[in-house]
């Protein structure tokens, strides 16, 4: 791996921790400005919404003009929206930077084109388990991050994010160069940004299937997230304390997996087979989770849950990179993160339908929902495997 590549991993580093300083205090934050439950929940959908919509702009616009300027520009758009929420007086103002904070949110798809600019399609597995490996230790420490920030205020922990954005803004602009090896051709019309390939993109060979799939996973995956805290505190009895030590764990099982473990596996055995694997044993432990509920049966589990469910979006990745054109790069990568981000949104809502606050039990039910779902995705991507399997597999 070159030294451009690593630089691109340090962003996504940096980016994944800024975005997960926010996760523990955004709805805590909302109740500080009076907002209801369904208000509160609305400050995470409009931000998934935004992306959803902006992903694939950001993507096609950086095959158009370069990766560079759109990664400034988004990361930008970060420490901005960041430092007006840090420091909103209003509900509206709140409202208003995350929807910032989503609109110019493509930085993720942009880094990976970056990636998939400067790797060669046989080390790009390897690359991409390493950028996920990145990722997963910005939300190792994204967390630890935000409870110092805390000791300040729930505002403090927005501007902490706005300033570890800054940090990559500056590594971007001063560090990393231009990797577009050829710009695409412009389009006649100025005001084709890509939003119409978020229909035409499941037509594309072999990458509209994966983005199916994609959001599929997604979408199961955050029916999971939605129910998995609560289930830990409530049924299992745990405290806040534990759960940070469970992620921290969920952390360094994913580095590990997904630098060393993909690096050993890409070379025996297939990218579409490897996220059969992932895929499979993520079906697994979902649904075995909610079947004892006993801490010490739960965390076993959850160990091989994070070992192997760090394999699928970095080979989801993979594959999409392999099947799109070179310049089609960050226009595919761009719908691929902006079909996750409509995922995120809808996962939570449909956990939310079947869960009863008044009885903890219940929120065990997502888990096997998930479980269950997620056996009939790893189906669906096998029998299409020829759609989206690279010749040279």
């Amino acid at each position: 791996m070159n030294r451009n590549f690593w630089i691109t991993a340090l962003i996504a580093f940096v980016n994944s921790l800024s975005f997960t300083i926010l996760i523990p205090i955004i709805y805590l934050y909302g109740k500080q400005f009076g907002l209801n439950d369904f208000q509160t929940s609305l400050l995470f959908s409009i931000y998934s919404i935004a992306q959803f919509f902006a992903t694939p702009v950001i993507g096609k616009l950086s095959d158009r003009f370069g990766r560079k300027p759109l990664l400034i520009i988004s990361l930008a758009g970060t420490v901005i929206a960041n430092s007006i929420a840090g420091t909103a007086t209003t509900a509206g103002l709140l409202f208003f930077a995350r929807f910032l904070d989503g609109i110019t949110g493509g930085n993720a798809s942009v880094a990976q084109a970056v990636i998939s600019d400067i790797t060669s399609p046989k080390n790009r597995a390897q690359a991409f388990g390493i950028y996920g490996a990145a990722m997963g230790l910005g939300f190792v420490l994204g967390p630890a991050t935000s409870l110092l920030a805390q000791q300040f205020s729930l505002g403090a922990a927005f501007l902490a994010s706005g300033g570890v954005a800054f940090v990559a803004l500056l590594v971007t602009i001063f560090f990393l160069p231009e990797t577009l090896p050829h710009q695409a051709t412009k389009s006649k019309n100025i005001f084709d940004l890509g939003l119409g390939n978020l229909i035409k993109g499941l037509a594309m060979p072999g990458v509209g299937i994966l983005l199916l799939i994609n959001f599929l996973t997604g979408t199961t995956f955050t029916m999971f997230t939605y129910a998995f805290q609560p289930y830990f505190i409530q049924v299992l009895g745990q405290n806040s304390k534990s759960l940070t030590l469970l992620f921290l764990l969920f952390g360094i099982l994913g580095v590990i997996m997904q630098t060393w473990g993909v690096s050993m596996m890409s070379k025996k055995i297939d990218v579409v087979k490897i996220l059969f694997l992932g895929l499979f044993f993520r079906s697994f432990s979902f649904a075995l989770m909610p079947i004892f509920p006993n801490i010490t049966y739960f965390v076993i589990i959850s160990i091989m849950f994070s070992i192997f469910n760090s394999l699928v979006q970095p080979m989801i990745s993979t594959l999409i990179s392999l099947n799109a054109q070179p310049q089609d790069q960050g226009t595919a990568l761009g719908l691929n993160a902006s079909y996750l981000s409509i995922s995120n949104g809808i996962g939570p809502v449909i956990a939310g339908v079947i869960v009863k606050q008044s009885n903890p039990l219940t929120y065990g039910y997502p888990l096997y929902l998930a479980g269950l779902l997620t056996f009939f995705v790893l189906g669906f991507a096998i029998y299409n495997r020829k759609r989206y399997t690279p010749r040279n597999s």
